[in-house]
């Protein structure tokens, strides 16, 4: 059962693990599906990336809310397993340059999983104010679809002042104010996908809620589920080694990612004017990258989507066919 993933070592290690900043008063904008309880309260911590003051290359938000169109859906929903495969293998063999986490300390957890009904679930937790967020959607979308499809996904960006990168959110979400954006528009016969998106003005700087307002907002939306689901975050924070200490946290499954599972900002780790090469990007520069990955940026979205996906085989007894590629049988094999 894989519980790290010891990749060779010529793949380079660590993500930074994004911490909290105190929270903000909110409203629950519940779309698509509902939220969790208990309190604890998380502050005094700070944000680990880069941060900049002055207004980015995207600052215009161009098309910010817009739901994909049919063509860019389906990249994300049908991309070719041919790319997944030759991630893996790039992965594996040492090719892929950017940092993929892989035994980092607190980066990858086991736990129990989270349970509602009878499916595996992804829980996720996240900011769209967070630059590594915003990276991470693209390749847990593109993981997600290995096992369902999104009907719907919109364009968005991270916040100004922390990056802002171009991404993808699962429902449209409240840029000017704070709130919590609970649900996607996501079906799948294997896998359930629990998605809390904590939303502070994208104006500025990283910020996010406490984990008690966050549960506040929940407890207004009154789902089963969502309730359920913070309750299991807040129950793995009373470790230390599964704590929530920021964003993006995911439970794929049996694992824990305490972070998001790649750095991937661009070809080489160099900045712009003191810009991830990732913020000069546009939405449809990233669809085309996906659609036919030629540079370490794409081979890398598919490379991070690789290691969710061994998690999700892992949890559902390998019964999605991207299961039964060879590179990601490799990857699993690489687990203890």
């Amino acid at each position: 059962m894989v519980r790290s993933f010891k990749i060779v070592s010529t793949v380079a290690l660590v993500v930074g693990i994004v911490a909290i900043a105190i929270g903000v008063t909110a409203l629950v904008y519940s779309i698509g599906r509902p939220p969790p309880s208990n309190t604890i309260i998380i502050e005094n911590s700070t944000h680990s990336t880069t941060t900049v003051n002055q207004a980015g290359p995207g600052s215009n938000l161009a098309g910010i809310n817009q739901p994909l169109n049919a063509t860019q859906l389906s990249i994300i929903n049908n991309a070719s397993s041919a790319y997944f495969e030759q991630a893996a293998l790039m992965l594996l063999n040492g090719s892929i340059k950017n940092q993929i986490s892989d035994s980092a300390p607190y980066v990858i957890k086991p736990v129990t999983p989270f349970k509602y009904g009878n499916k595996t679930t992804v829980v996720y937790l996240g900011s769209i104010t967070c630059i590594f967020c915003g990276e991470n959607r693209w390749a847990m979308a593109l993981a997600l679809s290995r096992f369902g499809n999104f009907t719907s996904l919109y364009t968005g960006y991270s916040s100004l002042g922390d990056g802002d990168v171009p991404t993808i959110y699962w429902l449209p979400d409240t840029v000017n104010s704070s709130n919590d954006v609970l649900g996607n528009h996501y079906a799948s016969n294997q896998v359930d996908f629990v998605a809390i998106e904590d939303t502070n003005p994208i104006s500025g700087g990283f910020q996010l809620n406490s984990l008690s307002t966050i549960q506040a907002n929940i407890q207004k939306a009154n789902s089963t589920e969502y309730k359920s689901a913070l309750n299991y975050i807040i129950n793995l924070s009373n470790n230390k080694t599964t704590a929530f200490s920021g964003t993006p946290y995911t439970v794929w499954g049996n694992h824990l990612f305490l972070g998001a599972d790649a750095s991937d900002f661009g070809n080489t780790t160099s900045s712009v004017n003191g810009y991830p090469e990732m913020s000069y990007m546009s939405h449809a520069q990233i669809f085309d990258q996906l659609a036919n990955p030629n540079d370490q940026f794409a081979w890398t979205e598919y490379a991070a989507a690789d290691i969710y996906i061994v998690s999700l085989c892992d949890s559902t007894g390998n019964a999605a066919p991207v299961c039964k590629l060879g590179g990601i049988k490799l990857l699993e094999a690489e687990g203890v």
